[in-house]
């Protein structure tokens, strides 16, 4: 039997670049050699596409987050769209790689915002994770939060500013509704990038300018005293949840630094310990907030968990972390699905929605 050609798309212009570069490491190691063809296909900062060769060295320092980054020596490519599911040469124009996969781990923007999803379909390649409407709604935390509420799900307070009335931001009124101290985040950008803890005026402007760095639009946000949960989800028409796990950071919150930078950043519990019908209560609204925001293949729910057990979601992320400590394979190992299954299973999700959606007619008759 023939292998599937899977493609890891890994690294792309984001602030999240070099955490890519960390889960595309992982994935690599992990899927099954016995039954997929990798073809590692790394995007550099400036968005130029490279096909690499699995037999040489491709991702430098895979070890030091810090210094890891992507080797010299691809070949650069570009789509060749239609039917073709290639990857064809720009340099070398006889270049041809044949994809049957797209696996993309690319976090952040230009990756899990529906940009390269776009991509993907127009190339008419299956691909690993939510589409490009589930993608774009997840990246965008205003959007989000506003679906998620009309369909009757709790999240945090939170007012948001744009570029176009960014002379409108008050301390005093932001503070007056929200309480202090409060959060203040980009509206499209993951791994807690550009977000702070405001905790009174004088860091107001500085953390105001900092968010603004990453995003045209920003949104300032309660803080949630409460368990941090977080809960993987897997499936595309029937989605299931993994059993939920514990995060306590060791700093203010659960920074970028906390995340990838600091060994010691934080306490993970898994599986949460909390009772049965609070673990199924959890679950049930992480499925229906995965099919609220149009997620498919997979997405991790985040959210905290309040004294009186009111579970308030954080935010999705459909590109979750794929590193050797991140929760959303670590969650589904705890619930029975192993890390080289788990990939398996993300593979055939791809493939079967790419055959339940060519049925679609793109034409009149």
């Amino acid at each position: 039997m023939e292998k599937i050609k899977v493609a890891i798309f890994f690294g792309g212009r984001s602030a999240e670049h070099e955490i890519s570069l960390l889960s595309a490491v992982n994935v690599i190691k992990t899927i099954s050699k016995a039954k997929y063809e990798i073809i590692p296909i790394g995007i550099d900062k400036k968005g130029i596409f490279y096909v690499y060769n699995l037999k040489k060295e491709f991702i430098l320092n895979p070890d030091d987050p810090k210094k890891i980054c992507l080797a010299k020596g691809g070949e650069s490519v570009t789509f060749g769209f239609g039917r073709s599911r290639e990857m064809v040469g720009l340099v070398n124009r006889k270049l041809k790689v044949k994809i049957g996969v797209a696996f993309p781990i690319l976090h952040g923007s230009n990756g899990e915002d529906g940009t390269i999803q776009g991509l993907f379909k127009t190339a008419d390649i299956p691909f690993v994770g939510a589409g490009v409407l589930g993608s774009a709604i997840c990246m965008d935390k205003d959007i989000a939060k506003k679906l998620l509420l009309a369909t009757g799900l709790a999240v945090a307070d939170s007012i948001t500013f744009g570029i176009w009335n960014r002379r409108e931001i008050d301390f005093e009124k932001i503070s007056k509704k929200l309480g202090l101290p409060f959060f203040v985040k980009p509206c499209n950008a993951g791994s807690s990038v550009g977000v702070s803890k405001v905790k009174n005026k004088k860091s107001f402007d500085r953390l105001v300018r900092l968010a603004f760095e990453y995003d045209n639009k920003i949104l300032f946000e309660k803080e949630i005293i409460g368990k941090e949960i977080e809960c993987s989800v897997l499936g595309n028409e029937q989605p299931i949840a993994s059993w939920p796990g514990r995060v306590s950071p060791k700093r203010e919150f659960y920074s970028y630094e906390a995340k990838y930078l600091d060994d010691d950043g934080a306490v993970f519990e898994i599986p949460a310990k909390l009772p049965r019908s609070i673990v199924n209560k959890i679950k049930q609204t992480a499925i229906k907030a995965y099919r609220t925001l149009g997620c498919e293949g997979m997405a991790r729910v985040d959210g905290f968990l309040t004294e009186d057990n009111v579970f308030i979601i954080n935010e999705i992320n459909t590109i979750p972390g794929f590193t050797a400590i991140s929760m959303y394979p670590k969650l589904w190992s705890e619930s029975g699905l192993n890390y080289t299954n788990l990939l398996d299973e993300l593979i055939q999700l791809a493939i079967k929605r790419w055959q339940r959606d060519d049925k679609i007619k793109t034409f009149y008759n």
